[in-house]
């Protein structure tokens, strides 16, 4: 039997995380010849390079090497670059997973090109137009071939949209499988020790979105909460490189710098900021991939948007949208703060098989 020829595009960290189990489940099947092309969305060893190391994620075919730019420019390099390999390495299948701009442009490079394209987190909606990831997320789904979904939702709002049922298939979370499969590891991580939290209770804070960093009005209301939390609690914020230079730009900095207990600190490696998450007493962050971590560890988390394209992780009752409303975060912080401390959330398949169930479904589909 030939092999089927799988190119596995990934472009920023989020991506990492999820392609790590496909390339596992599929190294260890002799029907797949996998093969991973990084685009060089993120490229620093922050922000790529360690992820790849500490995951056990093999060697990149290539790296298209595209860097920061604009959307358009982004989105434009990453499809002319992607052609050249599609045409070399003539594949049978592109999987591409998550909403960044890579996932587009690596699945309209594939779709012009004839080549099938599977989506790995398909379905998920915030409904909300002005996140760039909603955008790339309906389009990436309306190109697919195969439609891999992570909760109900996802169904429902495919279904809706007029997707074909035999092109969708409820599989789980790859996420939430690297997560199992790393958490052992991360529990022996010093990385309380080297931040000095040993002794008690801190929470951890991510803030990336344009929503939250761009906007300077929704920034500074966010630090407002910020500058009253961190004097009832410390705060950790492992902060990404394009905040600090928001942060920067901003004139946001001595604020920072007078909120003795608000620490910003390099961005951190998946095992240590697993380590770091799981010990949270609480979690304030923009993300959606932290609100499923966080749900399956059991930390509660104040989620600082309006909107989320992960419903599913809401009816815990441990996980609020408070947007960028001051209060808002103060009030809900404050409750999850004073509540014993969550049991871990039992979300349908997210049991650390997904990449399994993904990977079966390709080979009976192809």
């Amino acid at each position: 039997m030939n092999r089927i020829r799988v190119i596995c595009a990934a472009g920023a960290r989020p991506n990492f995380i999820k392609i790590a189990p496909l390339m596992a489940a599929m190294a260890g099947h002799s029907a797949f010849d996998a093969r991973l092309v990084l685009t060089g969305q993120h490229y620093d060893r922050e922000m790529a390079t360690i992820f790849l190391e500490e995951l056990g994620i093999p060697e990149p075919r290539c790296n298209l090497g595209v860097g920061a730019g604009s959307p358009v420019s982004q989105i434009a390099e990453i499809m002319t670059r992607f052609e050249k390999v599609l045409l070399d390495e003539k594949p049978d299948l592109v999987l591409v997973v998550g909403d960044v701009n890579s996932t587009l442009a690596c699945a309209l490079a594939a779709n012009k090109l004839g080549v099938r394209v599977a989506h790995v987190e398909a379905g998920l909606r915030s409904f909300d137009r002005a996140m760039p990831e909603e955008i790339n997320r309906q389009l990436t789904d309306h190109i697919s071939d195969e439609l891999f979904v992570s909760e109900p939702s996802g169904l429902e709002n495919l279904r809706k949209e007029g997707i074909p049922d035999d092109r969708v298939h409820f599989v789980g979370n790859v996420m939430i499988d690297t997560l199992r499969r790393f958490r052992a590891r991360a529990a022996r991580s010093d990385i309380r020790r080297r931040l000095d939290l040993d002794g008690g209770d801190y929470a951890v804070l991510t803030l990336h979105r344009p929503s939250s960093v761009d906007d300077s009005a929704a920034f500074e209301r966010i630090l407002a909460a910020l500058e009253q939390l961190q004097r009832r609690i410390p705060i950790v914020f492992p902060t990404h490189p394009r905040t600090r230079q928001r942060i920067a730009a901003l004139g946001l900095g001595p604020r920072f710098t007078a909120a003795p207990n608000l620490r910003m600190v390099d961005p951190l490696g998946y095992i240590d900021f697993l380590a770091l998450m799981s010990s949270a007493r609480l979690m304030l962050s923009d993300s959606g991939g932290i609100q499923e971590e966080t749900c399956i560890l059991g930390v509660p988390c104040v989620v600082l948007r309006e909107n989320t394209e992960r419903p599913v992780t809401l009816r815990s009752g441990y996980h609020a949208l408070a947007g960028t409303d001051t209060q808002q975060i103060v009030s809900h912080a404050e409750k999850y703060l004073t509540a014993p401390p969550p049991t871990p959330c039992e979300i349908e398949l997210w049991d650390g098989h997904a990449a399994e169930r993904i990977v079966a479904l390709i080979l009976e589909r192809m």
